[in-house]
């Protein structure tokens, strides 16, 4: 089976479980024999993910989701390790079962701007993402909400092009759309004891990562990290 392609960019199957941290680390134990640690991750092999999250006053963007809608879009603005001079504005969307990214380089600056409601530029700027934010900006009125923080440990496997990954610590910000300040006040948006495992995947799934993956305790469940942080409002 041939996934379908949109926009240039690849659908991919994903999953979503909780896990406690206790089999967390029985799944790292069997999996970094098996798969390659993220090359991105730092000493400690976690690297820590931040995203603002768009949406509007009605809450589209959350309703969608928590209503499980087979085709919805999201966009968000996101840094790696409070790097702010390596953003990108990225749209996640979800169709048939099937999860798309596609993502473009986006400044601190450019980001200012669209905070304060300057958004013309984009209608006429070269890239084609931010020409589809201006849309979404416009028409359904969407703008940075809300600021998730959490950290990662991902694992990769060539064949199938599989990532798992493991994210932990999972805060928000509230109401607070300044992504770019290390300081902002965040709150914890998950049990410190739950870990979310993501497992992504093109055509298929390894038969034997599918047993190294198997715990006593697994639920699947639409762990979304955005709707995670808006549980307060």
């Amino acid at each position: 089976m041939h996934n379908i392609v949109q926009n240039g960019a690849k659908g991919r199957r994903e999953l979503k479980h909780a896990l406690t941290r206790a089999d967390c680390f029985l799944l790292r134990q069997r999996l970094q024999h098996v798969m390659k640690r993220d090359s991105h991750a730092n000493q400690d092999g976690k690297y820590l993910i931040r995203s603002v999250y768009f949406d509007n006053f009605d809450n589209k963007v959350l309703t969608e989701k928590k209503e499980g809608y087979y085709h919805r879009d999201k966009f968000r603005v996101r840094l790696y390790d409070f790097q702010s001079g390596y953003m990108n504005l990225e749209k996640k969307s979800k169709h048939n079962n099937l999860t798309y990214k596609q993502k473009c380089r986006l400044t601190a600056d450019e980001y200012k701007r669209i905070c304060t409601g300057d958004v013309d530029w984009l209608a006429i700027d070269k890239r084609d993402l931010c020409k589809e934010l201006y849309i979404h900006m416009t028409i359904y009125q969407v703008k940075p909400i809300t600021v998730v923080d959490y950290e990662r440990e991902a694992y990769v496997y060539e064949y199938g092009n599989v990532r798992v990954t493991f994210d932990s610590n999972v805060r928000t910000s509230f109401r607070n759309n300044d992504i770019l300040n290390p300081h902002l006040p965040m709150v914890e948006a998950l049990d410190s004891n739950v870990v979310i495992l993501e497992v992504k995947y093109d055509e298929y799934l390894p038969d034997f990562i599918k047993v190294l993956l198997q715990v006593s305790d697994r639920r699947q469940d639409a762990y979304s990290k955005y709707q995670l942080s808006r549980m307060y409002g």
